[in-house]
């Protein structure tokens, strides 16, 4: 089946909800390609790899979590930055990205995915003051478990080896989590009072504030933990307008 660009622009802002939250970049279409879309691939970046997929699957449009024209970057199109903008022009190819409301969604975010891909139950959201649908990590409960278990768990599942940072607990029973960069929500975690903290990356600092709060810290990798979301509302767009839907996996270790 075949719909227009519009109609899966505002299906996507129905679902997903950006005007919601303040982010690092435009939620939405950020490149405007041909008018109507029958193939849509899926993707976590949007690199010249991942469109150079799309243009060989013969896509109309790509949607990703991790998109172009961030805050902070330099405002010229040049070298990478060009190729990929001149390749997407060239193919009449659309770019939709969503970045935290990506994350966000109770159910096809990144991080409700997650749970789900690893077995864990969702108590709540990681920002005791916001509901649910607007925190961009959660908090929830597992099987419990060691810390080096736990690792396993992760490394079985995932397909990458984590980064585990020790801490008090001999089992892990409670947990928060957020995909992705964000390291800098272990405070949160802490607050929350659980046994240990998972998400993509660390820094330097995060090891040393886990040891000495007794946090069992969980390094799981960026792309390894924000690729459930973009398939899961691909998924959901296959099914709602019978789009042909096609993720590409593009490796990354980090």
């Amino acid at each position: 089946m075949t719909i227009t660009r519009d109609q899966l622009e505002s299906a996507l802002n129905e679902l997903l909800r950006p005007a919601a939250f303040q982010d690092y970049c435009p939620n939405g279409l950020q490149v405007e390609g041909r008018a109507e879309v029958k193939t849509l691939v899926t993707g976590v970046t949007a690199c010249q790899a991942l469109l150079e997929a799309a243009i060989a699957l013969q896509a109309d449009a790509v949607l990703v979590h991790h998109g172009w024209f961030w805050k902070g970057e330099p405002a010229v199109l040049t070298g990478m930055r060009r190729r990929r903008v001149a390749t997407a022009l060239a193919h009449d190819l659309s770019l939709f990205a969503y970045h935290l409301p990506l994350d966000a969604h109770p159910e096809l975010g990144n991080n409700a995915t997650l749970a789900r891909e690893l077995d864990w139950q969702v108590t709540g959201g990681l920002q005791a003051q916001a509901e649910l649908a607007d925190s961009i990590g959660q908090v929830g409960t597992c099987a419990p478990m060691s810390g080096a278990a736990m690792a396993a768990h992760l490394a079985a599942r995932l397909g990458r080896e984590p980064l585990h940072v020790p801490g008090r607990a001999a089992q892990i029973s409670t947990l928060a989590w957020c995909t992705g960069g964000a390291q800098g929500y272990i405070d949160q975690a802490i607050a929350a009072g659980v046994d240990a903290y998972v998400t993509g990356e660390v820094s330097e600092q995060t090891v040393h504030t886990a040891r000495e709060h007794g946090l069992h810290f969980f390094a799981a990798g960026h792309h390894a933990t924000e690729r459930y979301g973009v398939q899961a509302v691909g998924n959901w767009l296959a099914d709602e307008f019978s789009l042909d839907v096609r993720f590409v996996d593009i490796d990354n270790p980090a």
